[in-house]
């Protein structure tokens, strides 16, 4: 009896380390992985949050933008790195979307991720170059329809967000227009400022410095109803295409298996960060709603959208060619 007390006050000893370890979290810097270039919607996003837990727990939140094949690369990282809370990363639907195209993506959307926390939800707008004579959406699909292929929208890779609302738009208005995938969103400002590039569906706060200064034009947002960030631009519902919605949202995620207290724990914390004014001012001022709730919520969401993306990906044809 007394070697098998004994036994139990070791192990009970053994284990105060790692439980003290775990409520301790974090004791070093945070990666937090973005699938995208900087100036990229979930690189602001990633940097407001991450700058945010930085400060409340007097640890580095580090950045690591990964882009490549429409946000892959980036996922996959996320889904193969060590469940210890040290490696997180900032997804959208890209996460969902690139194991439908891709059959040997190196991650399963779901099952190789744990749901973290949404952290904000956003419309997509459809934005044109300057160059383009259509001043609508009616415009713009009446010129795709008198010159079919002759007009050409960018995104941020195959299968981003980007090109999944794009697509959509396409069969929605029912009009040829070519894919031009870019790897850099600087590449993409530059090609439509020039007006080699027509127009691309942007999640909106990638593109809100360039329509504040004027260098593009909004023609209309994805949501329901408009967005009090462009309160006189139109929805694409309002210009002719009744019914049709895009948006985009964003969240955080970790590896599979992340215990459970550090799950709860940064759900807490980014929770707290995103309820403060100064969050929610700056989400509004780039387009951007704060959202927050619980990794259930955001799981459940998870699993909705991949299946709303199978039969957009299915009846829409695309694909990585």
């Amino acid at each position: 009896m007394r070697t098998r007390l004994l036994e139990v006050v070791a192990l009970a000893v053994c284990a105060l380390p790692q439980a003290h370890a775990q409520e301790a979290y974090p004791t070093r810097p945070i990666r937090m992985i973005v699938p995208f270039p900087p100036s990229a919607a979930s690189d602001f996003l990633a940097r407001t949050v991450g700058q945010r837990l930085g400060e409340r727990y007097g640890q580095q939140v580090v950045i690591d933008n990964r882009p490549g094949a429409g946000g892959l690369v980036g996922s996959t990282l996320i889904a193969r790195a060590a469940p210890d809370g040290y490696t997180i990363g900032m997804i959208g639907q890209p996460h969902l979307v690139n194991p439908l195209l891709h059959k040997d993506a190196s991650y399963r959307a779901l099952a190789d991720t744990t749901a973290v926390i949404e952290v904000a939800a956003l419309p997509n707008v459809l934005v044109v170059t300057p160059a383009l004579p259509a001043k609508s959406v009616a415009d713009l699909i009446a010129l795709a329809k008198a010159k079919p292929g002759a007009l050409n929208f960018g995104s941020a890779g195959i299968g981003s967000s980007s090109h999944v609302a794009a697509e959509a738009f396409k069969a929605a208005a029912g009009i040829d227009v070519v894919h031009i995938p870019f790897k850099l969103l600087s590449d993409v400002f530059t090609e439509m400022v020039a007006g080699r590039v027509q127009f691309y569906v942007f999640p909106l706060p990638a593109t809100m410095p360039m329509l504040r200064e004027g260098k593009l034009r909004a023609m209309a947002v994805g949501t329901p109803k408009r967005t009090p960030s462009l309160p006189d631009v139109p929805t694409i519902g309002e210009s002719g295409l009744a019914g049709f919605v895009t948006e985009s949202w964003f969240g955080v995620v970790g590896p599979a298996k992340m215990p459970r207290a550090i799950v709860v724990k940064l759900n807490r914390d980014i929770n707290d960060i995103l309820n403060t004014a100064d969050t929610r001012e700056r989400f509004l001022r780039q387009g951007a709603e704060a959202a927050g709730g619980t990794p259930e919520a955001f799981q459940k969401l998870l699993q909705m959208e991949y299946l709303r993306y199978q039969k957009l990906v299915k009846d829409a044809g695309i694909s990585t060619q």
